[in-house]
């Protein structure tokens, strides 16, 4: 994505709606599908980035998330299990002006993609990867994926799985990606708001996205997104504000030394009393994304959503062109044919 902004639609032309990134294609996900949700955030947020369609990539790897580039009226392409981050950052690099997106779920990216998705972050590529997390594999029917929770019996673990679990975005601040931010698929104002935060961000984007999938895994996310319980067990962060929730919004968090404390207003403490969110507080972010414990249990903290941490560092493609510029302008453009020649030479007697 360039820094430059680009019109929203071409000279003499309407501009583009969410319909205009709808496809024909008949969208094959089983009825009520988190998925449905996500595919209308995006396309309804894109007319708002003012690119145009042939200047967006879609790329996915093996899931059901990985439909994606079907049902959207851009450029795409549904590419092999675990690599798409590795064909978009190759197409980052050579096509810098593209507007790049991986759509990928977490046994994708989190399994056989791990290692792609920690490289693509690390390197910083401005690449926006949306992990649809739904805690299960999806389309292999069940079985349970790198962020299933502790003892959860699924068709391949009838005995309860021994993993310990993957925590998504701690992954993602362990790999220093640039960008570091949790929504939902039930939040749509929330996710469209997320969505057009990663597009925004020059660098890595790392979005996750709690998604229902009720054929395998119904109801994983209901405590932070059914009505009567949302207020109670999500935190909503808010740059420079404090770290409040509740349904009165009569809790809050303030930081004890270095430990996080859960604490409520009604103890005599105040807005002012309570941690400020600083997005830019990289070891702040790092406690944030281990809210993360059984929701469930007594006394535990709540889920926080929103963007976690962001920073400005050089994107690899950047780096790239410019170290590309720099060899041109000393050495001049090179010869294919007396490189494969090389310059030195031997006899065999």
């Amino acid at each position: 994505m360039s820094d430059v902004a680009m019109p929203s639609a071409a000279a003499g032309t309407a501009p583009l709606t969410a319909k205009d990134f709808a496809t024909d294609q008949e969208v094959r996900w089983c009825p009520g599908c988190g998925d449905y949700s996500i595919l209308k955030q995006v396309q309804t947020i894109l007319p708002q980035t003012g690119i145009p369609r042939e200047d967006i990539m879609i790329i996915s790897g093996i899931g059901c998330s990985s439909r994606f580039p079907y049902y959207m009226n851009t450029y795409g392409m549904h590419s092999i299990h675990g690599r798409a981050t590795a064909i978009a950052s190759g197409l980052k690099a050579t096509r810098p002006e593209l507007s790049v997106w991986v759509v990928t779920g977490d046994g994708d990216s989190l399994s056989i993609g791990g290692n792609h998705t920690i490289h693509l972050l690390r390197r910083n590529f401005d690449i926006n990867i949306l992990l649809f997390n739904n805690q299960i594999y999806g389309l292999t029917k069940g079985q349970y994926s790198p962020t299933s929770e502790e003892n959860k019996v699924t068709k391949s673990t009838p005995m309860g799985s021994i993993d310990h679990p993957f925590n998504p975005l701690a992954l993602a601040m362990g790999a220093d990606a640039s960008f570091v931010a949790r929504s939902m698929d039930r939040d749509p104002k929330h996710l469209q708001q997320m969505l057009l935060r990663s597009h925004a961000h020059h660098g890595s984007s790392f979005l996750e996205i709690y998604q229902n999938c009720n054929i395998f895994n119904d109801a994983a996310f209901e405590i932070f997104t059914e009505k009567g319980t949302k207020a109670d067990e999500v935190l909503f962060l808010e740059q420079g504000q404090p770290l409040l929730y509740g349904t009165t919004k009569d809790k809050g968090i303030i930081l004890d030394g270095y430990k996080p404390k859960l604490v409520n207003l009604s103890d005599g403490y105040t807005g002012s009393d309570l941690w400020i969110h600083d997005e830019r507080d990289f070891f702040k972010a790092q406690m944030l994304v281990r809210f993360f414990d059984d929701p469930h249990t007594e006394g535990h903290f709540p889920r926080p959503m929103g963007v976690f941490y962001e920073t400005d560092r050089s994107t690899y493609e950047d780096a790239l062109n410019l170290q590309l510029e720099e060899i041109l302008s000393t050495k001049g453009k090179g010869n294919l044919d007396k490189l494969l020649e090389g310059k030195e030479t031997w006899i065999i007697e």
